[in-house]
């Protein structure tokens, strides 16, 4: 799968959380992907809040891992 087509469905897939983010008063940003590793940067309330590591690790990245194939990890960019 291109990298093109891998974006294309984390949009996808983010799309499907973002209800979630905003009613915290956050969002995400997709910044780049490469080698099966999803970077994003974490807007609004999702950008300081102290659980954001969780929400990252035990939310988006096990969706992303789940539903797109090959992508392996979710590092968080500032």
């Amino acid at each position: 799968m291109t990298e093109a087509m891998m974006e294309d469905q984390v949009m996808e897939v983010l799309d499907k959380l973002r209800p979630f983010l905003l009613r915290d008063g956050g969002d995400c940003e997709l910044v780049d992907v490469e080698d099966g590793i999803v970077k994003l940067r974490l807007l609004g309330a999702c950008g300081s809040c102290p659980s954001s590591t969780i929400t990252l690790k035990a939310g988006i990245e096990r969706a992303l891992v789940e539903e797109v194939p090959g992508v392996v990890e979710v590092e968080q960019v500032f």
